[in-house]
């Protein structure tokens, strides 16, 4: 399997790939060598998993102002893959081909989304990029990530067309609200994932994931959706580990001085850590802020990962990244 990864951070989406292939060859192991009597090795050639390529920007501009961005230098320090940088540059026609389309797009405001007008309504727009490439390439599947803020904004209008503009390609679409302590995370981190089909309707569904869900395919009239999963046993790591760290209370700033008990879940992990003020929760009774090392175990991350950045680029590449455990359950469920 190929896949293409864009706006790809820190390399979530990657970590979360690798680990549904990984999972799932074992399994598929074990079943061969059930098959051959317990002989080693079984039969048949391991499937691989090979990422063509992905995107991630440099610097970014705000305010006018060119500052850079560090995502990238951790990226490239887990990953040799080839660097396509820009995604408004990127040539599609000149793109392998691939399989599997991932990216976590930012959420842009849509200035005539909802009109209805499909792909020319996303022009102007990051989503547009995601949207021609995947007009030129037509892989086989995508999933994109995003805030669950982008199912109401501009009244659902935004969502509608991006749904349109992914049916438009020719993709039987499905989506639905995932949190990230549903997944043997301890952490409150809703986020909407959209999975596309090509060519129609699979014969099995991605989703509903969990339990008292309801599915959302081809509506523009999207709903806020929840439930549970069984978490794989070998996701559990994370949260003891996370559970290893402290035997401390924790007290959200931001919400009123809410305060959890060390084995609860966080709240969802921001890029706004460590810029001073109420945006960082902090652990009692020792009066201190979460590190990066327990905001790297919240995501999913191997310990360490964010290393070599100050704190406060690590708290924010952390923050706009995306829980490896959530995709790692979403791809599994696209490859079994």
């Amino acid at each position: 399997m190929k896949y293409l990864s864009l706006f790809s951070g820190i390399g979530g989406f990657e970590l979360g790939i690798q680990q549904a292939y990984e999972n799932n060859l074992r399994r598929t192991q074990q079943e061969l060598d059930k098959q051959d009597g317990n002989i080693k090795g079984g039969s048949g050639e391991p499937a691989r998993v090979v990422c063509i390529g992905y995107s991630e920007l440099d610097f970014e501009i705000k305010n006018g102002k060119k500052s850079k961005v560090w995502a990238k230098d951790i990226y490239k320090k887990h990953f040799n893959h080839k660097d396509y940088n820009d995604i408004t540059k990127i040539n599609a026609k000149e793109l392998p081909d691939f399989d599997l389309f991932v990216g976590g797009f930012p959420c842009q405001a849509f200035s005539i989304a909802g009109k209805r007008g499909g792909f020319d309504d996303t022009r102007g727009t990051l989503f547009f990029d995601c949207a021609r490439i995947l007009k030129e390439k037509q892989p086989r599947n995508f999933i994109l990530e995003n805030v669950k803020g982008l199912l109401s904004h501009d009244n659902g209008r935004t969502f509608a067309t991006i749904i349109n503009t992914l049916t438009e390609l020719g993709y039987c679409v499905e989506w639905q609200v995932l949190n990230a302590k549903n997944f043997g995370v301890p952490q409150n981190r809703e986020r909407v994932f959209i999975v596309g089909h090509l060519g129609g309707i699979p014969e099995r569904k991605v989703f509903p994931i969990g339990e008292s869900n309801e599915l959302c395919s081809n509506s523009n009239s999207p709903k806020r959706q929840g439930g549970s999963v069984r978490p794989d046993p070998a996701l559990s790591e994370f949260a003891s580990r996370w559970r290893e760290t402290k035997n401390y209370l924790i007290k959200n700033r931001r919400q009123s001085g809410e305060i959890r008990r060390y084995d609860d879940v966080s709240e969802t992990v921001s890029a706004t850590y460590g810029t001073g003020g109420g945006n960082t929760p902090i652990v009692m009774p020792a009066i201190r802020r979460l590190t990066p090392l327990e905001c790297e175990r919240l995501m999913a991350y191997p310990d360490g990962w964010t290393e070599g950045l100050s704190d406060t680029q690590r708290y924010k590449t952390l923050g706009n990244g995306i829980v490896s455990n959530v995709v790692a359950e979403v791809v599994k469920r696209l490859i079994t």
